[in-house]
């Protein structure tokens, strides 16, 4: 970067903008004269709610829109949560930075129930990732395991509706 601007492109999501004003912040302190601006983007996987993410492309749909946006000179960077960037990168992009993680552990969340354990035979419980339903399910094989989509502000929203008895998910 030449310019005394930096455009970073990210997702409209609150966990996102928290992310990317994070990054935005951390550039500032250490650039002072930088001008740091976002550009918010909505992803096809932030449109695309009512359909688990391996049957329409995978977790790269939270990252193409905001590539394409670096691709056209609009970013010159993107701020992702590190589960969204698939494996294997376009060579057109590199993995510049990692922040430091955070608190890795899941959450359980639930106003009627403490754990898992407690849950009775049939009790449904929601979650995003792969990974997290099939330790669920093999784990407490009595328990009804639903694919739930949306930022946390969704999710959270559907478990207070009473569409799931408890949610796990990552905190932050």
């Amino acid at each position: 970067m030449t310019s005394k601007k930096c455009v970073i492109a990210t997702r409209e999501s609150p966990l996102a903008l928290w992310q990317t004003k994070f990054v935005q912040s951390l550039l500032k302190e250490k650039y002072p004269d930088l001008d740091v601006e976002l550009l918010g983007i909505t992803t096809k996987g932030d449109k695309i709610l009512d359909v688990t993410l391996s049957k329409i492309g995978g977790k790269g749909l939270f990252v193409k829109e905001l590539e394409v946006a670096m691709l056209e000179k609009k970013a010159d960077l993107a701020v992702h949560s590190l589960k969204d960037v698939p494996m294997v990168l376009p060579e057109e992009f590199e993995l510049g930075a990692v922040l430091k993680r955070e608190d890795p552990r899941d959450a359980f969340v639930s106003s009627k129930y403490n754990s898992l354990e407690e849950m009775p035979y049939n009790a449904v419980v929601g979650t995003a990732s792969l990974r997290r339903e099939l330790i669920i399910r093999a784990r407490f094989p009595h328990l009804k395991v639903k694919t739930i989509r949306g930022n946390v502000g969704t999710r959270l929203a559907k478990l207070d509706n009473g569409e799931f008895d408890a949610l796990v998910m990552v905190p932050n």
